[in-house]
């Protein structure tokens, strides 16, 4: 048993998001990456939370699909809005703590025909969404994500041109990421004037950039423009930051990814723990708490997750010694899930799932996380 050296209520959970796991919705992913039955989650919500409350969690991360909400334009299903109240009841039920995140990356099919993210009016539609939303829930539910990586949602979906709608256009990119700060910012006002009291922020992706001498100074600009330059046009319209961490990209000769790669995940990301440690140290300028929002490994073989956790959450604890404000830590994911256009072959569940069956079996290392969750530490320094 180890001495508890994690701040006293800190959240320990997991996250999902609604397309990965619900299954049966049409959006606006649906018609190129189709996720089907996913995993049942919608129908086995309790099921999965009893799972989470077993293994020690007092927090959960979700997100609202917003396709089921709003099947056409101005119109809210009020079955599906009670099929969220459900949820999120059976999470206090559990006392796990709802955060609940209003876009991960997914839309309705009237707004995909009308320009997407990309349609000038998309952040009054988002924040419309939003304010039904939580004058619905909110009774259950006190932190709020608005937007889930709204960078690398545009990166993928803009630049690279692999994600829905498939667009290759550095003018949309850029249309997209400001139409998205603004659908926060709208979202953020509208909550607030719900309910003051709700906690509002967003969860981003943010890399460890590492460059020495004069790798330093493209490590500072890549700093700017991937993990600051949309939290700096926000900082005024957040309570909290909520951090994704995964990668870590090493500078050498004016090249980025120039990466060891010692140990790799089944999707070959490397490992790199102390990458958390920097990210957090970086945001500590904002001062705002800061939740870690994801944080996994695609493992099939459930060999490194153990580790994986155990070696970032040193790191995390480092980081609030050394005064960041981090007030919880949610693994990535509860439930092996349909990972977008990877599709169903990563493994990042803590929980393996049994697509045909929908069988669900814990792994062994999700204990490895209970252990630390209950005694709220870890031993070891460094």
């Amino acid at each position: 048993m180890s001495k508890p050296n994690f701040p006293k209520n800190f959240y320990w959970g997991a996250s999902t998001s609604a397309y990965q796991v619900e299954g049966g919705i049409k959006n606006n992913w649906s018609s190129v990456f189709d996720a089907g039955r996913a995993c049942d989650h919608y129908s086995r919500f309790q099921e999965d939370f009893g799972i989470a409350k077993s293994l020690g969690h007092n927090a959960h991360r979700l997100s609202i699909e917003w396709a089921r909400i709003e099947t056409e334009e101005g119109k809210f299903n009020e079955k599906e809005i009670e099929h969220y109240r459900e949820v999120t009841q059976a999470l206090r039920e559990r006392d796990l703590e709802p955060f609940v995140t209003l876009w991960h990356w997914t839309i309705p099919l009237w707004l995909q025909e009308k320009g997407g993210l990309k349609n000038k009016k998309f952040s009054f539609y988002f924040s419309r969404f939003a304010e039904r939303i939580v004058k619905e829930l909110s009774r259950d539910v006190l932190f709020w994500i608005t937007l889930n990586e709204p960078l690398f949602y545009a990166t993928n979906a803009y630049l690279k041109g692999t994600w829905p709608p498939q667009k290759k256009s550095i003018y949309q990119y850029i249309d997209i990421l400001k139409n998205l700060r603004d659908a926060h910012i709208q979202a953020y006002q509208v909550i607030k004037k719900i309910n003051s009291n709700l906690q509002v922020g967003i969860a981003k992706n943010n890399i460890y950039f590492e460059g020495r001498g004069i790798n330093a100074l493209l490590q500072h600009a890549a700093d700017w423009w991937w993990n600051f330059r949309f939290l700096d046009h926000i900082k005024n319209h957040q309570d909290f930051i909520g951090l994704n961490y995964y990668f870590h990209s090493r500078i050498q000769g004016l090249r980025f990814n120039q990466n060891e790669n010692k140990v790799i995940s089944d999707m070959g990301w490397e490992i790199y723990p102390e990458g958390i440690y920097h990210v957090l140290e970086d945001l500590y300028k904002y001062k705002k708490p800061i939740y870690i929002m994801e944080n996994g490994i695609a493992d099939a073989k459930d060999e490194k997750r153990a580790a994986f956790i155990r070696d970032h959450l040193r790191w995390v604890r480092k980081a609030i010694e050394n005064g960041v404000d981090v007030r919880g830590y949610f693994y990535w994911s509860l439930l092996d899930n349909f990972e977008w256009d990877k599709g169903f072959l990563p493994r990042f569940g803590l929980v393996e799932v049994d697509y045909k069956t929908m069988q669900r079996k814990i792994r062994p290392s999700a204990y490895e996380y209970k252990n630390i969750a209950v005694d709220n530490g870890l031993d070891s320094d460094i």
